[in-house]
């Protein structure tokens, strides 16, 4: 793998000799493979991953043994749990820490394809509402898939670009900030993220992050806490848009408390020595990811926000009240045990047979006891109601079923 030159250059600078050379040894190291549980409907003393081992700053996150084939897992699809690199579930260390016990206004500013998004639904206290936005639409829409699947009620997801919410007047008491950065971080994970990085694209990055910043934190509650993270290393897109916001706004740059076995890294810009936390491969059991917790001053409010509200709602692509009928949605309809063969050919879109004694009409199908979706029983056959963009494209079916999760 022949990394650029001047990534090359710039990136020993930052990171020191020593420290760079144990992260190029990484290429030659096996890339980590983990998930994250879903609280709001497995019980993972029930449902135990198959050879898992605790992600430790993440309570429902798990490492595996290996990469199974996660698409042809219906609990994938059934929302039991979320394919997320390790680093990023770090954000449920920071919310378990910095969140206060109450309901709150919670955005995602940048949330495609879900997986912060979905972990914020599940840290989140009891009676909050998440916004979670993307700008770009076929983003949007596999964002809105991941939501559903999750099953967070009040979860309401947008395809806009950060000036509409500043602009919306609503306000949030946490805001998360995931910005689009070069990807420095993924490199070890995804090579076409090599061959698109310039430093061309360093100098935009930075300097689009910083728009998006300033359009959130105008929708940021006084006392309100803005997570500002990206996947990349180096200071202008990290350390120095941190000092950047402090410059700018005011903003209060706050601690996690972190293991030293986690062997996180700290500042690695001289003479700025503010609590930041980078995940560098080598040292860290993740990919590439650079994080900071900043408060806005004043004291933390709750204000009524109805209008804000309906005009962001007018605009959702996704809410809870214009979803499929989906999974947990209406417990009144019956619902059919489907094995795993007929899981399969469901999640692809086409017809079923169901029992003989099967109702009539609009009937949940389950894998696991997990629902699925609906189909609609006709008798002779059920037809077929899973939504077509989410649907499996492969024509492989494998012939036995390999859990990633296991009932115990």
């Amino acid at each position: 793998m022949q990394l650029p030159e001047e990534f090359i250059r710039n990136t020993r600078e930052t990171m020191g000799e020593e420290r760079f050379q144990r992260y190029l040894k990484s290429f030659d190291e096996d890339v980590p493979v983990s998930i994250r549980l879903n609280p709001l409907k497995v019980d993972s003393s029930e449902w135990p991953v198959v050879g898992g081992e605790p992600v430790p700053w993440c309570r429902n996150g798990y490492y595996l043994p290996s990469r199974p084939n996660f698409t042809m897992d219906p609990l994938l699809h059934a929302g039991c749990y979320y394919v997320q690199e390790a680093a990023s579930m770090f954000l449920d260390e920071v919310l378990r820490q910095h969140l206060p016990q109450q309901p709150l206004m919670a955005l995602d500013l940048c949330a495609a394809p879900g997986g912060k998004s979905t972990l914020m639904a599940a840290a989140l206290p009891e009676g909050s509402t998440l916004y979670s936005n993307e700008p770009i639409r076929q983003r949007a829409s596999i964002l809105a898939e991941n939501a559903a699947k999750w099953g967070f009620a009040n979860h309401i997801v947008t395809n806009q670009y950060p000036e509409f919410y500043r602009k919306s007047k609503l306000r949030f008491d946490v805001i998360l900030c995931d910005v689009p950065c070069s990807g420095e971080g993924m490199f070890r994970k995804d090579e076409a993220t090599i061959r698109e990085w310039s430093q061309q694209n360093v100098e935009r990055c930075w300097q689009l992050q910083r728009d998006i910043v300033s359009d959130a934190w105008s929708c940021l509650n006084d006392g309100g806490l803005l997570v500002y993270s990206t996947c990349t290393f180096n200071t202008k897109e990290n350390e120095e848009n941190v000092r950047w916001i402090c410059e700018e706004f005011g903003a209060e740059v706050l601690p996690v408390s972190v293991r030293a076995e986690w062997y996180i890294t700290g500042s690695l810009l001289p003479g700025f020595d503010l609590p930041v936390y980078r995940f560098i491969p080598g040292f860290t059991r993740s990919e590439g990811l650079f994080m900071a917790v900043l408060r806005k001053a004043g004291e933390t409010r709750n204000a009524p926000q109805k209008e804000a509200k309906s005009l962001l709602r007018a605009n959702a692509q996704f809410t809870p009240n214009k979803r499929p009928v989906y999974p947990g949605q209406n417990e009144t309809l019956p619902s059919v045990e489907l094995t795993y063969p007929q899981a399969i050919a469901y999640l692809r879109g086409e017809a079923l047979v169901l029992p003989e004694d099967t109702p009539r009409g609009i009937v949940i199908v389950s894998f696991l006891g997990y629902p699925l979706g609906t189909a609609k029983n006709i008798g002779s056959r059920a037809n077929n109601q899973y939504p077509k963009e989410w649907r499996i494209r492969t024509t492989y079916v494998p012939h036995d079923y390999e859990p990633v999760l296991s009932r115990r």
